[in-house]
């Protein structure tokens, strides 16, 4: 397992990261899965033992119920270092201040994702989206509270667009408040989108990059295929919607590319997907999470793969997203001075 510098802490970080979304089973999480503390205990033990050091998991998963499955796993001391992130700003009650950004709603959260998780420190605090209608010098304030009272050690974004990260960044510099050590989201060889900014952003920032269903929900795990219906027990299968597919027919040729070089190599279509991402300059890590061993060796094995410059450009071939108004001025006029943020976008445009 090889470990990365998150952002510009000193914080190292496994390429793989253990998701929990599959633990609890209530309320629209039933439909990732159900597992109990016992069967979550094997997983969690199984990640450990192959070298993962992050765990991540968020209060409005299952309603509390993933943290306190997690919290009767691994709270009170810590073995091998292990490191928890969570996440806080979705509706956890009934009440008009159950929800959001303020300082009201980030400290009443974070110190009940602490009991939940039985622990007395929170590594990595992330908001889990942004919220239009608290100022952010309140928000920022709250986490920064946070990290002096000694609750939380650093602090995340999550799913937040360029503009609300730079803006974030810039609020905490003028109002000398804890800064930003990553953001997770959704990246995955179908979704392309975070090259135009988040990833740009990352590179020239020193954020952390988390990323979360870096199989796109299961689609791009090779059990998905043109033409057939969802496997049974999938997330399609229960009616999950996310990610969106906007061509689906764009969605089986990245499949069959992937189940191509999957066969060349004698791995899994999975396995590919993620190497993919791990090779990506500004990733730190990618979130694997499943309901079974079996699933989660297959993801876990991605770490020690590397993909050559051919198969890279074959995956572009068939994923690489548009270059989108102002980026195809820069990159027709402006290619002779790009920097390495620039290139997370025009790399694999200039490479072709």
């Amino acid at each position: 397992m090889e470990y990365r510098l998150l952002g510009r802490s000193g914080l190292k970080i496994s390429t793989v990261t253990m998701g929990t979304m599959t633990f609890g089973g209530q309320g629209w999480a039933k439909m990732v899965g159900d597992l109990g503390v016992a069967e979550a205990r094997r997983l969690v033990d199984l990640c450990i033992d192959a070298g993962v050091n992050l765990i991540d998991t968020a209060d409005v998963y299952s309603q509390g119920v993933c943290e306190e499955i997690l919290g009767e796993i691994i709270g009170g001391p810590r073995k091998n270092g292990v490191l928890v992130a969570t996440k806080a700003r979705f509706r956890m009650g009934d009440g008009p201040n159950d929800t959001g950004s303020s300082r009201y709603h980030l400290i009443s959260a974070c110190e009940a994702s602490l009991r939940r998780l039985k622990t007395d420190v929170i590594d990595l605090y992330q908001l889990h989206e942004w919220d239009g209608q608290t100022p952010l010098e309140e928000t920022l304030e709250a986490l920064d509270t946070l990290v002096r009272q000694g609750k939380v050690r650093y602090v995340g974004c999550s799913n937040f667009s360029g503009w609300h990260i730079m803006k974030a960044l810039g609020v905490s510099e003028r109002e000398k408040r804890e800064r930003f050590v990553s953001q997770q989201i959704h990246y995955t060889l179908e979704a392309r989108d975070a090259e135009y900014e988040l990833l740009p952003i990352s590179v020239d920032q020193g954020l952390g990059v988390l990323v979360w269903s870096p199989l796109a929900a299961g689609l791009l795990s090779g059990k998905h295929r043109r033409n057939q219906a969802a496997p049974e027990g999938s997330r399609q299968f229960a009616g999950w919607t996310e990610p969106p597919i906007r061509d689906e027919n764009r969605l089986w040729n990245i499949v069959e590319t992937l189940v191509a070089i999957a066969d060349e190599r004698g791995v899994s279509a999975a396995q590919v997907a993620l190497a993919w991402l791990i090779g990506r300059k500004a990733v730190t890590s990618v979130i694997i999470g499943g309901r079974t061993e079996a699933q989660f060796k297959d993801n876990l094995a991605a770490a020690e793969l590397k993909l050559n410059e051919d198969e890279r450009k074959r995956l572009d071939a068939v994923s690489l997203p548009p270059v989108l108004y102002p980026y195809w001025h820069q990159l027709n006029t402006a290619s002779d001075r790009l920097s390495e943020a620039d290139l997370e976008l025009f790399g694999p445009h200039l490479n072709r």
